[in-house]
Protein backbone atom coordinates (compact mmCIF):
# COMPACT_ATOMS: atom_id res chain seq x y z
CA UNK A 1 0.00 0.00 0.00
CA UNK A 2 1.63 3.17 -1.02
CA UNK A 3 1.18 6.05 1.53
CA UNK A 4 -1.07 9.35 0.49
CA UNK A 5 -0.96 12.61 1.76
CA UNK A 6 -3.72 15.04 1.35
CA UNK A 7 -2.84 18.55 1.22
CA UNK A 8 -6.06 20.76 1.70
CA UNK A 9 -4.78 23.64 1.71
CA UNK A 10 -3.00 23.23 -1.82
CA UNK A 11 -5.71 21.13 -2.90
CA UNK A 12 -2.76 18.36 -3.75
CA UNK A 13 -2.65 14.84 -3.35
CA UNK A 14 0.95 13.36 -3.16
CA UNK A 15 1.58 9.58 -3.23
CA UNK A 16 4.76 7.96 -1.84
CA UNK A 17 5.85 5.44 -4.76
CA UNK A 18 9.64 4.10 -4.15
CA UNK A 19 12.29 5.85 -1.90
CA UNK A 20 12.44 9.90 -2.07
CA UNK A 21 10.27 9.65 -5.02
CA UNK A 22 6.46 10.91 -5.05
CA UNK A 23 3.62 11.71 -7.24
CA UNK A 24 1.97 14.74 -7.61
CA UNK A 25 -2.19 14.41 -8.34
CA UNK A 26 -3.26 18.40 -8.27
CA UNK A 27 -7.13 19.23 -8.23
CA UNK A 28 -9.88 22.18 -7.79
CA UNK A 29 -12.79 21.44 -6.02
CA UNK A 30 -16.01 22.39 -7.40
CA UNK A 31 -18.85 21.39 -5.04
CA UNK A 32 -18.85 17.55 -4.83
CA UNK A 33 -16.71 17.38 -7.76
CA UNK A 34 -12.68 17.16 -7.69
CA UNK A 35 -11.64 18.10 -10.92
CA UNK A 36 -8.48 16.39 -11.58
CA UNK A 37 -5.85 19.29 -13.28
CA UNK A 38 -2.55 17.86 -13.39
CA UNK A 39 -0.64 14.69 -12.49
CA UNK A 40 3.13 14.24 -11.97
CA UNK A 41 5.24 10.98 -11.60
CA UNK A 42 9.11 11.86 -10.88
CA UNK A 43 10.81 11.70 -14.54
CA UNK A 44 12.98 8.23 -13.11
CA UNK A 45 9.62 6.46 -12.59
CA UNK A 46 8.00 7.08 -16.05
CA UNK A 47 7.23 4.41 -17.72
CA UNK A 48 7.06 1.86 -15.15
CA UNK A 49 3.26 1.54 -14.37
CA UNK A 50 3.73 4.18 -11.27
CA UNK A 51 1.01 6.62 -12.61
CA UNK A 52 -1.24 3.19 -12.16
CA UNK A 53 0.15 3.14 -8.52
CA UNK A 54 -0.73 6.63 -8.19
CA UNK A 55 -4.47 6.39 -9.04
CA UNK A 56 -5.01 3.35 -7.76
CA UNK A 57 -4.02 5.03 -4.50
CA UNK A 58 -5.68 7.94 -5.06
CA UNK A 59 -8.91 6.85 -6.18
CA UNK A 60 -10.47 5.22 -2.74
CA UNK A 61 -9.41 8.23 -0.68
CA UNK A 62 -11.43 10.23 -3.20
CA UNK A 63 -14.35 7.76 -3.11
CA UNK A 64 -13.63 7.84 1.07
CA UNK A 65 -14.00 12.01 1.24
CA UNK A 66 -17.27 11.40 -0.75
CA UNK A 67 -16.16 13.46 -4.28
CA UNK A 68 -16.71 13.09 -7.73
CA UNK A 69 -14.11 12.65 -10.29
CA UNK A 70 -13.97 14.81 -13.65
CA UNK A 71 -11.00 14.18 -15.37
CA UNK A 72 -9.04 17.63 -16.77
CA UNK A 73 -5.19 16.15 -16.89
CA UNK A 74 -5.14 13.86 -20.50
CA UNK A 75 -3.76 10.94 -18.20
CA UNK A 76 -6.52 10.80 -15.80
CA UNK A 77 -8.96 10.99 -18.88
CA UNK A 78 -7.30 8.09 -20.38
CA UNK A 79 -7.05 5.96 -16.69
CA UNK A 80 -10.64 6.56 -16.41
CA UNK A 81 -11.48 5.10 -20.02
CA UNK A 82 -9.75 2.37 -19.20
CA UNK A 83 -10.62 1.18 -15.64
CA UNK A 84 -14.16 0.74 -15.78
CA UNK A 85 -14.09 -0.25 -11.98
CA UNK A 86 -13.84 3.42 -11.53
CA UNK A 87 -16.92 4.73 -13.35
CA UNK A 88 -19.24 4.80 -10.37
CA UNK A 89 -17.05 8.44 -9.09
CA UNK A 90 -17.30 9.77 -12.51
CA UNK A 91 -19.01 13.26 -11.89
Amino acid sequence: MHKVTHDTENSIFWVDLVKDHKAKVVYELKAKEMHITSTLVPEVLRGQGYGNVMMEAILPKIEELGYRVVPVCPYVIKYMATHPQWAHLLA
